[in-house]
């Protein structure tokens, strides 16, 4: 027991540790880490002062600092210069978000998906190659020399949105989220930090925890990142860079508008910050937006992941680097993919090259559109923010239900939709709001039978 007495002395965290488990750090880090996962420390607590905690348990102050060192790279808990530490509100997403399947009996309103009923050019594009009387080589290895061709294709696409590149610039990665892995494994050492947005896409947070990468919450204003709030962190919070997603922000469906682009540009410029600008979504919009991208060509990594706009399966991204950063990104993807896909790499060019890239996302839009007029049917009564060509939407909740309440009410009547809580970063305090995939459901049938439940939720609420 310590020399002093902290029976009646108010203390959020009071652990009990085996001083005989060695190292003791890793004996705390542990324990905090299970009080956190098991609910008897909710995120937001702000726990006891180091110097306070290491009286409590009689230990030098080095020791506590290594275990909240230790929890602080797994993302479980965040400093603030001033005010603390806290349990990250984030602390739980990471084990949240690796569900590996749904029950059969939920309909799917939560992954971010494109339609499944826009494939027909991909089908013919494919069937067209196997009848080439060489078709075997498609499943063999790829050689590097054979993706110049292809590489082409990428400049094609990639200048749909508005961005010039070049061949020199351009990599090829096994899907947009291997995108951010290599990037991130390759720019940035265990213990560094990056700026993202308040709520982010959540294969971000686990390739960062993955890798010991520190994320740091960048304010918002009307749903923008704030020019000042990211100046602000490129002096104080020792940042190396910024993760975005400026079009069709996920998950809260809203767009970087072109002024606030430059502006942050311009800064990234001006402290030499790299900026992973995650172009999933670029290519829904039929008049896209200029890319961040064209604005600091030097300091941007684009990444234009194919999921969303042509088809998950493809499992293939395009990513422009500039020369700085090409060697060391170049290099990651390697150790991570080895080789994309010959068959998936060469029928994605095919398809660019042929435009039938253009009738497969304009099919895709019309589809979108028509299932958002179904939502606006059923949530006009609410706020649902997002745009009729978005294949989700979030929406914001009536009265004191959180998100992760709601959704669990919503998963109890036969609905899965994500929470604010899957996507919130340190200690920001998420959204009162869920995500809502309009485009996973099977069918308009099934969405409307989705919307039909949720409405009846939120009728409840109001």
């Amino acid at each position: 027991m310590p020399i002093n007495s902290f029976d009646n002395y108010p203390m959020s965290w009071k652990p009990s540790i085996d001083k005989t488990e060695k190292p003791i750090y890793q004996a705390i880090a542990r324990q905090l880490e299970q009080d956190i996962l098991n609910g008897a420390l909710i995120p937001g607590t702000k726990l006891p002062p180091q110097r306070e905690l290491a009286d409590y348990l009689d230990l030098n102050l080095s020791t506590i600092s290594k275990a909240f060192k230790v929890c602080e790279l797994k993302g479980l808990i965040s400093a603030t210069v001033g005010s603390g530490t806290f349990v990250s509100y984030d602390a739980l997403s990471n084990a949240y978000l690796l569900e590996d399947t749904k029950p059969i009996h939920l309909i799917e309103m939560g992954a971010t998906l494109p339609d499944n009923d826009s494939y027909r050019p991909l089908v013919h594009q494919l069937k067209s190659m196997l009848q080439e009387p060489d078709y075997e080589k498609w499943f063999g290895y790829g050689r590097a020399g054979e993706s110049v061709w292809q590489k082409d294709a990428a400049i094609k696409l990639i200048r749909r949105t508005g961005f010039e590149t070049t061949v020199d610039h351009i990599l090829l990665a096994n899907g947009g989220q291997n995108a951010i892995a290599a990037t991130l494994a390759s720019l940035c050492k265990p213990g560094d930090r990056i700026g993202v947005d308040e709520h982010t896409y959540p294969g971000l947070k686990t390739v960062a925890a993955m890798l010991h990468v520190k994320i740091v919450p960048i304010k918002s204003e009307n749903y923008e990142m704030s020019p000042t709030s990211f100046e602000d962190a490129c002096k104080n919070e020792n940042i190396k860079g910024i993760y975005l997603i400026p079009d069709y922000h996920n998950p809260t469906a809203t767009f970087m508008s072109v002024k606030i682009r430059e502006k942050i540009a311009a800064i990234a410029k001006k402290y030499n910050q790299f900026i992973i600008e995650d172009g999933s979504y670029h290519l829904l919009n039929k008049n896209p937006l200029p890319a961040i991208a064209s604005f600091a060509p030097e300091q941007v990594i684009y990444i234009a992941s194919l999921s969303k706009s042509l088809a998950p399966g493809l499992r293939l991204a395009y990513v422009a680097v500039p020369g700085q950063f090409k060697e060391p990104i170049s290099k990651a993807l390697y150790n991570l993919n080895i080789t994309v896909s010959p068959l998936l790499a060469e029928l994605t060019a095919r398809t660019i090259v042929s435009n039938q890239f253009e009738t497969l996302i304009e099919s895709h839009r019309e589809q979108t559109i028509r299932r958002n007029e179904v939502v606006h049917q059923y949530l006009a009564d609410y706020t649902c923010l997002g745009v009729e060509t978005g294949i989700f939407r979030w929406l914001l909740l009536p009265g004191e239900i959180t998100g992760a309440e709601f959704e669990s009410l919503a998963a109890q009547k036969g609905v899965q939709v994500y929470a604010a809580e899957r996507f919130v970063v340190g200690n920001s305090s998420p959204d009162k709001a869920v995500r809502i995939s309009v485009c996973a459901p099977d069918t308009l049938e099934e969405l409307e039978q989705g919307l039909i439940i949720l409405r009846r939720l939120l009728n409840h609420l109001t």
